[in-house]
């Protein structure tokens, strides 16, 4: 557990809605006077961004497996001294669009099977790990028309198609289970409303 403050994430395959709930969650918690801190990853301090431009957009084969894996754990270590340290320091509710998690999908399963390397690689330059994560469950094909529905220039990893959104699906379910204490899986296939209001509960009793 963090030492005072709460570390929340929200991960999903890409098109899931988790940006969306994240948000929500946010603006609520801040309506009830909490300190929070509302970020996200690759990216979410200025030098994670510039990191974040060059994971996310370019040609699929723009880097090697290792290389990206490299790049995404710079970007966190510098995101996670930066942002979420200070902010959990102080006391204050930090809600992540990705994290750990979604590299152990992306670059541990889906690109080289790398989960080991990551792993190792997490625990010795990040060591922090969420206090909650909220896993936004959708099915693959409905959440990669929405993701490339919203256009722009960040669509390298939707580039790899259904198939890809599939296996990432299948991954986070099962990381679910082995990290049962922390991760909650969400029905996604709702109403907006209809999910943050489980969610809401969902935080207000991991914050008690």
């Amino acid at each position: 557990m963090s030492r005072q403050g709460r570390f929340i994430t929200f991960e999903g395959i890409d098109g899931s809605g988790k940006s969306t709930q994240a948000r929500l969650l946010a603006e609520h918690l801040r309506e009830g006077g909490q300190d929070v801190v509302l970020t996200r990853e690759p990216g979410g301090s200025p030098g994670a961004e510039d990191i974040r431009k060059l994971v996310l957009e370019g040609a699929q084969d723009r880097w090697s497996p290792e290389t990206e894996l490299l790049l995404f754990t710079a970007a966190r270590r510098d995101h996670l001294e930066r942002v979420i340290d200070p902010a959990l320091e102080r006391g204050a509710i930090v809600i992540c669009d990705r994290y750990v998690d979604s590299t152990r999908m992306y670059q541990g399963i889906a690109r080289g099977h790398q989960r080991e390397q990551v792993d190792a690689l997490h625990d010795l330059m990040v060591k922090r790990n969420p206090d909650l994560t909220l896993l936004i469950d959708m099915e693959p094909k409905r959440g990669l028309d929405r993701a490339l529905g919203r256009g722009g220039d960040e669509e390298r990893f939707e580039s790899f198609g259904e198939g890809l959104q599939a296996r990432i699906r299948q991954g986070f379910l099962d990381l679910a289970e082995e990290f049962a204490d922390r991760i909650v899986v969400v029905d996604g296939n709702r109403q907006i409303e209809d999910i943050a209001g489980e969610i809401r509960a969902l935080v207000t009793k991991t914050l008690a």
